[in-house]
């Protein structure tokens, strides 16, 4: 089996340095539901503390790097490799003490995602791809599921946004009349990506969304045999304002039925 890629393993120590402080702040989440403050302050102070981790660790192994991550902003220059990140992605999960949260690291060089890490420190899943080299889950290789009928499908969403409740509703309602196994929504965008690239979903949708949401998902879906797109079709639109991802029999028929 081939060594793991070295910008993997920068990306991953990052992501595993930042996971440490993120388990310890959600075992001690539970214990301040009944605090003062309320745990909604806690949360965002350990996802900024998590992302300040993350962007020295990455500053450290690669100083000419940008850098955009959901809490600080874009940084560095604009023109450089550049580092997309989401800290703590399933952040309603983590302040409730649900453990389905992630952490998201993808790297986009000329305008494309060529590496990406999505680490799940509670089970301890890393879900890693490069451009043109595969998708893993630590050393076993990802693949989509091969199923070919949307009555069959597993289908995940999320919508997290308000202005799209409306379209929301209109979609799950064409969905729900087409898939008989149903649909799912986890809270967390990365995770919903990983695990379509992992067979466990068979499509995942969202209406709004965010480039740190979506960018190591991207590539990994795509190295482990899927299409990824924004809700137009465009293929490298992690920058775009919607994504859907399904195994390549089911992409088309899924953004068909969502568009109805």
């Amino acid at each position: 089996m081939a060594a793991t890629p070295p910008i993997i393993t920068v990306m991953t120590r990052a992501a595993e340095k930042a996971s440490r402080s993120l388990l310890r702040d959600f075992g001690e989440v539970q214990n301040l539901q009944i605090s003062r403050k309320g745990p909604g302050d806690f949360v965002t102070a350990a996802d900024k503390r998590a992302e300040e981790i993350i962007k020295d660790e990455l500053a450290y192994a690669r100083p000419d790097f940008a850098f955009l991550g959901e809490e600080t902003g874009r940084s560095g220059d604009k023109n450089a490799p550049t580092w997309i990140v989401d800290p703590l992605d399933g952040t309603l999960n983590f302040l409730h003490g649900l453990p389905h949260w992630c952490i998201s690291i993808g790297l986009e060089e000329e305008g494309k995602i060529t590496a990406g890490v999505i680490f799940d420190p509670v089970k301890d899943e890393i879900f890693w791809a490069t451009k043109g080299g595969g998708a893993f889950m630590r050393k076993s290789r990802l693949r989509v599921s091969a199923r070919t009928d949307l009555m069959e499908a597993l289908i995940c969403y999320g919508d997290g946004r308000k202005e799209a409740d409306v379209l929301l509703a209109h979609q799950l309602s064409n969905l729900r009349k087409a898939v008989l196994t149903g649909t799912r929504r986890t809270g967390s965008a990365a995770l919903d990506l990983a695990y379509v690239a992992a067979g466990r979903l068979d499509g995942y949708w969202e209406n709004i969304i965010s480039p740190w949401d979506v960018a190591a998902g991207w590539i990994i879906v795509k190295e482990a045999g899927g299409i990824v797109s924004d809700m137009s079709g465009k293929r490298d639109g992690h920058h775009s304002k919607s994504v859907i991802a399904a195994n390549a029999n089911l992409h088309q028929p899924l953004m068909d039925l969502l568009h109805d």
